[in-house]
């Protein structure tokens, strides 16, 4: 999330009660989380494990629990709880705002747009021309729809992402991380019925121009998908994917987290990508291996019973 302008770093470690270590005269333009940093922003981290990835990212500032060796030039806002610090970012950046009406007197919706019957428009939402918005979609706060888009019934675009603060030292595990990103669907993409896209948690979650989505599609946070890409009923997405253009996912394919799959990919049906995957090929099984290579393994498989027995009457 960027925020509406830079902030001083001393302004940002008073509103959160951080002892600032480094540079102190530095601005911060945004919140992020590790797996989108980009320069200028500021990301938190609870876990000696993870100092050293959150120290040396692209990060200007870091929210902290401890002091700890860092770059010249950068941080650290040193702080009991760096997730209640996040938390209090984002409420105050980004409060909840109550909808009081099926359409926002604050969203915007482009000549030639249409909301069907039931459609919920959000607080702050960015329709552009020429949509078709189906009956019972649900358009959540933030979230930016460009040109000649189709959201068919019943999806909902920019719920809240999976995602969870997570320590086994508290009496609730799982606390959830507040989202403050956004869903962006680019110009000419096409949304089925009953599809599930979740906003970023600090970044954007984005389907490039003329992608065209099917039924019952899951789309994790902070997933960013290229131009052209079909994908079919049933396929589920996690979160911080990075999917080139021209993709293909045919249906019910499962994509793991924070993996990045290249451009004119395709990958068969009921297939499982748990790592990424080089541009230019088709893939198939679980795990996704080249399609090629995977059905001669296949026809192996089916021999074994064969050669088993001529090993046994030999």
């Amino acid at each position: 999330m960027k925020f509406p302008s830079p902030v001083a770093v001393q302004w940002l470690a008073d509103l959160i009660g951080a002892r600032l270590v480094g540079n102190a005269n530095g601005f911060i333009n945004g919140i992020n989380e590790i797996h989108r940093v980009e320069p200028g922003d500021v990301v938190f981290v609870d876990h000696p494990k993870y100092y050293n990835t959150c120290i040396h990212s692209s990060a200007t500032s870091i929210i902290i629990n401890a002091e700890t060796p860092f770059p010249e030039g950068k941080t650290l806002l040193i702080v009991e709880e760096p997730f209640n610090a996040y938390l209090t970012i984002v409420k105050h950046f980004r409060p909840y705002e109550t909808l009081v009406k099926s359409i926002s007197d604050t969203a915007t919706i482009g000549e030639g747009s249409v909301t069907g019957p039931g459609a919920v428009i959000g607080n702050h939402v960015s329709i552009g021309k020429n949509c078709f918005i189906h009956p019972n979609v649900t358009i959540l706060d933030h979230c930016i729809i460009g040109d000649n888009v189709i959201i068919q019934a019943g999806t909902v675009i920019g719920s809240d992402a999976f995602y969870y603060n997570s320590k086994k030292t508290r009496e609730v595990w799982f606390r959830k991380m507040e989202s403050c990103g956004r869903v962006i669907i680019e110009n000419e993409v096409e949304i089925g019925a009953g599809c599930t896209i979740d906003r970023g948690v600090t970044h954007d979650t984005i389907i490039g121009t003329g992608t065209k989505l099917d039924n019952m599609v899951h789309i994790g946070h902070d997933t960013v998908i290229g131009k052209n890409c079909l994908i079919a009923a049933q396929v589920g997405i996690a979160g911080g994917v990075e999917i080139g253009n021209g993709v293909t996912l045919w249906g019910q394919v499962g994509v793991s987290k924070t993996l990045t799959i290249g451009n004119n990919v395709t990958v068969l049906a009921q297939s499982g990508v748990p790592g990424s995957l080089a541009g230019n090929n088709t893939y198939f099984g679980t795990p996704a291996e080249n399609a090629s290579l995977k059905r001669r393994e296949l026809v192996w498989v089916k021999r074994i019973p064969e050669l088993w027995k001529k090993v046994m009457e030999s």
